[in-house]
């Protein structure tokens, strides 16, 4: 490989040129490099931590402007199999595929986009499967785990596989178990630690955790399923349900100690002062009672300072006369007491409505979703569709998806998920699941250990999602606070890029614990290096699952046995590990 100093790489052929090393940038490059292939990368914004990174993997670094083209010929786009452009904004992004289609039309470009309607409008230019979505490729894990759904469920040519986890209940081997299961991850019940695709013959305890792959029948025949008690991976979406009908009695929302207590004074003060005038006010110098219904008018429109016409305390008893002076001033004061109250439950019940925050306390079993970006948007969706109850908090009054969150019907806290008062808004004891996905790291370390120490003893049982961009901190962020799904967009989305630049058909991308498998086809070429391969003698740390042999629609052949050869033409299902799967396919592609 050329001295990284050389920043001149036109001689270059069969390598990949990113476009952008933040977030995703970084992933995609450490992946590539990691699997043996060339890498150039394209930054005009300096970072000393990034800078640090790329020097130390020995990957060439263009300085010069990404919208000239004398910076992509430097670096060796005339030979580059692929470009893959992850700038920090969809703008750049977009530009730089353009300019790069336009002069080298023949080469593979890639571009990150978050917006669904240019992404369509660009693969119109650029072609099928040039446009990859972040947010939704780091989503339907999310959805998952927030739903307890732990089976994944996915088709492979008409077949319905999944992965589903499952706890060992009893001490044996994962063939006495699993039977034909593929094994693709175990967790000690002791540590916790991850063995990656371990054998059939491994021993496994009660308590520790298995991740295990094979058809639907297949799973339930070993009695593996999912926490609502079936493979759930992609659960029927419920049908919304009917509006229920206006109850006038729910405009207030629940009603204040003080108007309840107020409004029983002033039905005490009519009740009393009815059955006092019944008896003792006689109309027209009569001794005849008043009737009930006449009194309860007259107290009426006394107390509520109408005016007396038909009915007036002049002509009666000394006693009497004062008690309707009492009357009217006691009167006047409850009832202007009573609508003060009404007026101010209404003006903050259409706060808290502007808010968001309108019943949000008295939410049970749902989800609670902090961060309104695009990962979360594509989050909340999903949750939707799934019948699910969420609560969004975002710290930004000014979020672009505001209006559109309110619009479904989703309650919206504008607040710090940090501070107590706002985890209380959001009623956090009784909720189900939650997922930090703002945009910053350290907000969302703060708003988890929040979390985890306004849950106290409810800690563990419930799902919490943390999104952390950087892999290494999150697996140190897992480790030392226990938190058990502290994920990186960028871990799961960089597989798909690099799949889609060296073309490997990247499937589905899921975690196994904290570790980011991927599943991928592979088609074996007649003069690849797989051919005449046996399974065995690819790595321990990856799973072929499923054969599709050249020329036979019989069917598929799971799972292969460990002696099968591939023949050229057929088509491999892989499933493991991002970079041992680049190691599959580097061995494949012997040319570059």
């Amino acid at each position: 490989m050329p001295d990284p100093g050389a920043l001149d790489c036109r001689a270059w052929s069969g390598h990949v040129i990113v476009c952008g090393l933040r977030g995703v940038g970084l992933r995609i490059v450490e992946q590539l490099h990691a699997a043996g292939a060339r890498v150039v990368v394209i930054d005009e914004e300096s970072d000393a931590l990034l800078d640090r990174s790329i020097a130390a993997l020995g990957v060439p670094r263009m300085s010069g402007s990404w919208r000239e083209l004398e910076t992509f010929l430097s670096a060796g786009l005339a030979g580059a199999v692929a470009v893959a452009c992850v700038q920090r904004d969809d703008l750049r992004t977009l530009e730089t595929g353009l300019l790069v289609n336009e002069f080298s039309p023949g080469t593979r470009v890639i571009l990150g986009l978050d917006n669904p309607a240019v992404g369509r409008g660009v693969e119109g230019v650029l072609g099928p499967g040039s446009v990859l979505d972040i947010a939704g490729l780091f989503a339907p894990s999310v959805i998952e785990t927030c739903t307890r759904e732990n089976a994944h469920r996915l088709s492979l040519e008409g077949h319905e596989f999944a992965l589903a986890e499952a706890v060992v209940d009893r001490a044996s081997t994962l063939r006495e178990r699993f039977a034909d299961l593929a094994p693709m991850g175990l967790a000690g019940a002791s540590d916790g630690s991850l063995l990656v695709c371990p054998g059939r013959d491994t021993a496994i305890a009660p308590g520790d955790r298995a991740w295990v792959f094979g058809t639907v029948e297949e799973l339930a025949a070993a009695r593996v399923v999912g926490r609502r008690g079936g493979l759930s991976g992609r659960v029927a979406e419920r049908s919304a349900a009917a509006p229920a009908p206006w109850n006038p009695l729910k405009v207030l929302g629940r009603p204040d100690r003080s108007i309840l207590v107020v409004l029983a004074a002033v039905l005490a003060l009519i009740l009393g002062s009815t059955l006092l005038l019944h008896f003792e006010y006689h109309h027209g110098g009569t001794h005849e009672h008043l009737p009930v219904l006449d009194s309860l008018y007259f107290t009426v429109e006394t107390i509520s300072t109408v005016g007396f016409g038909e009915f007036s305390f002049s002509g009666q008893s000394a006693w009497l006369e004062a008690y309707g002076v009492l009357l009217i001033v006691l009167g006047a004061a409850i009832l202007t007491t009573l609508f003060s109250l009404i007026t101010n439950a209404l003006v903050r019940r259409r706060i808290d409505q502007s808010l968001g925050r309108a019943g949000a306390t008295r939410l049970t079993s749902h989800t609670i979703l902090v961060g309104l970006g695009a990962v979360g948007m594509k989050v909340l969706e999903g949750l939707l569709a799934r019948g699910q109850s969420v609560v969004v908090v975002e710290h930004d009054e000014g979020n672009r998806y505001l209006n559109q969150v309110r619009s479904l019907g989703v309650r919206v806290i504008v607040g710090d998920a940090t501070l107590p008062r706002t985890l209380e808004l959001v009623n956090l004891k009784s909720a189900a699941a939650v997922a930090i996905l703002t945009s910053d790291d350290l907000t969302n370390i703060e708003t988890g250990l929040a979390v985890r120490d306004a849950l106290a003893g409810r800690f563990g049982e419930i799902p919490i999602v943390l999104r952390v961009f950087d892999t290494a901190l999150s697996q140190r962020v897992q480790r030392s606070f226990r938190f058990h799904h502290v994920w990186s967009t960028s871990a799961i989305a960089a597989p798909w890029f690099i799949g889609a630049a060296l073309g490997l058909d990247v499937l589905s991308t899921f975690y196994v614990d904290h570790e980011p498998f991927l599943l991928a086809r592979l088609t074996v070429a007649h003069h690849g290096g797989l051919a005449g391969v046996e399974m065995q003698e690819l790595s321990a740390e990856m799973r072929v699952v499923a054969i599709r042999r050249a020329g036979d629609t019989a069917g598929l052949e799971h799972p292969p046995r460990r002696d099968t050869r591939f023949a050229p033409g057929d088509r491999a299902y892989l499933a493991g590990p991002s970079e041992e799967l680049l190691k599959v396919l580097r061995r494949e592609q012997r040319q570059m």
